[in-house]
């Protein structure tokens, strides 16, 4: 079995469609600049009301990814 080192950064994704579309959006945009991504975990949960509806969400990931 090969063991493997993980580093984890936090990244916060915006969407005014939805929660899985803000860590998509988050995930997508780390991919440009981070290699090796493996894990995700949600951490927080948040959303903005304008005029008594959700206007935009917000997620907060916790993300691991191997080191090289």
């Amino acid at each position: 079995m090969t063991h493997h080192t993980y580093k984890h950064i936090e990244l916060t994704g915006s969407s005014e469609t939805g929660i899985e579309d803000a860590v998509q959006n988050a995930i997508a945009k780390a991919s440009e600049s981070v290699r090796n991504m493996r894990w995700l975990e949600v951490t927080d949960t948040r959303g903005h009301i304008e005029d008594g509806r959700v206007a935009h969400w917000q997620v907060t990931v916790k993300v691991g990814f191997t080191l090289e």
